[in-house]
């Protein structure tokens, strides 16, 4: 089948076939002060690279271990300290939602919708996303084998939307580990549609902290470099100035210099593999 293409923003094309974009921030806003500062580095380090960026960062996070962990600032909130961030830093936006309302409510400010891989298969998610005829990411869920994303897709078709894309983050195995199996990007690519690899939550140990996930950070260089040899259309990475300092996802998450590293390896592998 032939490669589709995702326009996000005013200028950027996500499909199969084109350079590998990134999507990239903090796992939740930790206050506008630092998303604003976070997002502004992000930008220059991706713009040196001449790699497209978009930025991302929850608002709320619904699916946290712990009832005491932080969530973020709220819909209104972070929704406004996001749309800040796209106009004055002129930045495409992603966030992930959590219910039905949050759908229409983040689609007034953000560029790029995003269904979390836990309910990746709740049909009436997926059809109050589709309803804002925005661009969707879609999360696969870690319960599902890659075809299984064939019917999530035509659910969004179902509901009146064909701006996709679609996210490998590692599939469950055994208790509190999540592996790639790397032949999930090729089958989730027969669909056509842009796919993404999330290297930052695939190398995630859910829960295994107790109240919270651990993680192996080590291995995000690696997976990155082996999914851009594959063939994608985006990076998505969690990163953080100090990742043991985050408010969310600080195991998973990498730093500023690692993101430089997993960039500029990336791109030149990229170089070879989709000349």
């Amino acid at each position: 089948m032939a490669n589709k293409s995702l326009k996000i923003g005013r200028n950027i094309v996500l499909s199969n076939d084109n350079p590998f974009a990134v999507i990239a921030g903090p796992c939740v806003i930790e206050n506008e002060d630092h998303a604003f500062k976070l997002a502004q580095t992000l930008k220059k380090i991706t713009s040196d690279l001449k790699i497209p960026f978009i930025f991302k960062a929850s608002y709320d996070k619904a699916n946290r271990s712990s009832v005491n962990s932080y969530r973020g600032p709220g819909t209104y909130d972070g929704l406004k300290i996001l749309s800040k961030i796209k106009k004055d830093l002129n930045l495409p936006i992603i966030t992930d939602i959590h219910t039905e309302e949050q759908a229409a409510q983040a689609a007034e400010i953000v560029d790029f919708l995003q269904v979390p891989a836990f309910l990746s298969r709740q049909t009436d998610i997926i059809k109050a996303c589709a309803e804002t005829k925005k661009p969707i990411n879609i999360k696969k869920g870690q319960f599902l084998a890659p075809d299984d994303v064939f019917n999530i897709i035509k659910k969004c078709q179902y509901f009146g939307n064909k701006n996709l894309s679609l996210t490998e983050r590692g599939v469950s195995f055994g208790y509190h580990n999540l592996v790639v199996d790397f032949r999930s990007l090729e089958i989730m690519k027969q669909s056509g549609y842009p796919v993404v690899f999330d290297a930052t939550h695939s190398v995630q140990l859910p829960g295994s902290n107790g109240n919270c996930s651990g993680a192996n950070r080590e291995f995000v260089f690696p997976l990155s470099k082996a999914a851009v040899a594959i063939g994608i259309s985006a990076l998505f990475l969690e990163v953080h100035e100090n990742p043991q300092k985050a408010l969310s996802d600080g195991a998973n998450s990498i730093d500023l210099g690692l993101f430089k590293k997993v960039l500029k390896a990336a791109k030149d592998i990229e170089g070879v593999t989709k000349k």
